[in-house]
């Protein structure tokens, strides 16, 4: 021990100067020895004969302790830090975080585990930053933009959908949505749901005189208990403004079977009455159900005089002229701004109903009848509808059989409408007389910004005329974007003009 003491003190001058203080400071300690003369502080001192007692040294023994590799100069933690450490630690039972400072509730929220009950954490926590951490280690992708830039929303809507997507009736405990309900409730704005189980069926006994080996060759009947009922859901969720439903079954494999698809009439009736009841839905969509006109019509029929409803999609059904007109009899009787009636059975009698509505109608703006069959006839009362609307900026009539007479009477709408921006005649037979006739009608129009004609039989001198007064429109409307108050003197300008002339 008295080597190792005075090697360090030779080693280093800090020990050094600490044994001349520990010296002068311990010299009424040792004073019944003598007086201590005066000595560098490098000169070794035999510890036995000077101090025989080690104990009484406190300020020696501290030097020795010091040598030790393992020993820390490390600050004991504040207060304030072990108890923000023990608010994490015991979250889950005694969650404290309003009555602390914003600064330590930010320390504790960057430390809580993203797995605490959402009991403890959903009507309690706002922090992004925690519902970010809490999105990211259960989803891979997050579209945080889908759901209004808010990771809160985004982690409730996701959560619930997939509750929903994986709920089988008859089997799952239906208190694991409806518990949900009271933390969500005032975070979930959009439901997006692309699956709903059927119930599990047991197989059927097989009878004597039953020899069929596939259960996918009988009739395709309706399950005697239908897929999850959301009228308890939707009306316990205050702020829903968007319902997306695909009723689907993805990945049944071997287990294939016809009515796993079948969007039941119970099931109809059910959601129907739930949006209904839903006075806030602004966007409802039921996509790739096989839902036929009748089912389609209940739909509708709830719908009518919805306070708030501006935009309806009913696409890649089986809707045929009946559901077309009752589409166009709720295009009389709400706010609908957006029709999306897409991959559809939809014919001319029900197109001819749509255009009807379409004629009189102050709200819609879009309108999607792509991949049906109106032909010339459906297309041609359209045509006729858009003389005297005002309000529709988008047609969609891909893929709809239509040719040269459709097209002689959308050149005269396009000479004289001015709120349609956007036309899609692509996948139909225009042919080379009905471009000719729709590049006339574009050389009086100003405001067309998109007119898609690819795979139309159009001459491709035609198209590409069109293309470039496409351009001159887009420009156009550039230049007002960025100089509206120019362009609105000018018409100011030349109103009384005009009116004069």
């Amino acid at each position: 021990m008295q080597d190792t003491v005075t090697t360090s003190a030779l080693l280093d001058p800090s020990h050094s100067s600490v044994s001349t203080q520990d010296k002068s400071s311990t010299g009424g300690h040792t004073s019944s020895t003598g007086p201590q003369p005066s000595k560098p502080s490098i000169t070794p001192v035999p510890a036995k004969s000077r101090n025989p007692h080690p104990g009484a040294n406190f300020h020696r023994m501290r030097r020795i302790i010091a040598e030790d590799p393992e020993w820390s100069l490390a600050i004991v933690p504040l207060l304030t830090e072990l108890c923000i450490q023990h608010i994490i630690r015991n979250f889950q039972k005694n969650p404290i975080l309003k009555q602390m400072l914003p600064e330590h509730q930010q320390k504790v929220l960057n430390h809580l585990s993203p797995d605490l009950p959402l009991a403890v954490t959903a009507n309690l926590i706002d922090n992004e930053n925690y519902w970010l951490r809490c999105c990211m280690q259960r989803w891979p992708v997050c579209h945080v933009a889908h759901h209004g830039g808010s990771w809160k929303r985004m982690f409730f809507e996701r959560h619930l959908e997939n509750l929903l997507k994986h709920f089988i009736p008859g089997t799952t405990d239906p208190a694991v949505i409806l518990d949900l309900l009271p933390l969500c409730r005032n975070y979930v704005r959009r439901v997006h749901v692309d699956q709903f189980l059927p119930p599990v069926r047991l197989p059927a006994q097989l009878r004597p005189g039953d020899q069929s080996d596939s259960g996918s060759e009988g009739e395709m009947e309706e399950p005697t208990v239908d897929h999850y009922q959301l009228g308890d859901l939707v009306a316990g969720l205050s702020h829903l403004e968007e319902l997306d439903l695909v009723y689907d079954v993805k990945d049944c494999g071997m287990n294939f079977e016809w009515n796993l698809f079948l969007f039941t009439y119970r099931d109809c009736h059910s959601l129907a009455a739930a949006i209904k009841a839903c006075h806030t839905l602004k966007i409802f969509k039921l996509t790739r159900s096989k839902v036929d006109d009748d089912k389609a019509r209940i739909i509708i029929r709830s719908l009518l005089d919805h306070p708030v409803l501006e935009e309806l999609d009913l696409s890649h059904n089986l809707i045929g002229d009946r559901g077309a007109r009752g589409a166009a009899k709720l295009l009389s009787h709400s706010r609908l701004r957006v029709l999306n009636l897409a991959n559809n059975q939809v014919r001319a009698p029900g197109a001819q109903s749509l255009a009807h509505a379409l004629a009189h109608n102050t709200n819609l703006i879009s309108l999607n009848l792509r991949l049906n069959c109106i032909e010339d006839e459906g297309g041609q009362a359209l045509a006729h509808a858009l003389q005297t609307n005002k309000c529709l900026t988008t047609l969609h009539l891909g893929g709809n059989e239509l040719s040269e007479p459709t097209a002689t009477l959308l050149s005269q709408v396009l000479a004289i409408n001015t709120t349609l921006t956007s036309i899609n005649l692509s996948c139909n037979h225009i042919g080379l007389d009905g471009g000719k006739q729709l590049l006339e009608g574009m050389s009086d129009n100003k405001t067309l910004l998109e007119f898609d004609l690819r795979l139309s039989d159009v001459a491709q001198e035609s198209e590409y005329l069109i293309g470039q007064a496409l351009y001159a429109n887009r420009e156009a409307a550039r230049q007002r974007a960025l100089n509206p108050n120019h362009f609105m003197s000018t018409i100011t300008a030349n109103g009384p003009e005009n009116s004069v002339g």
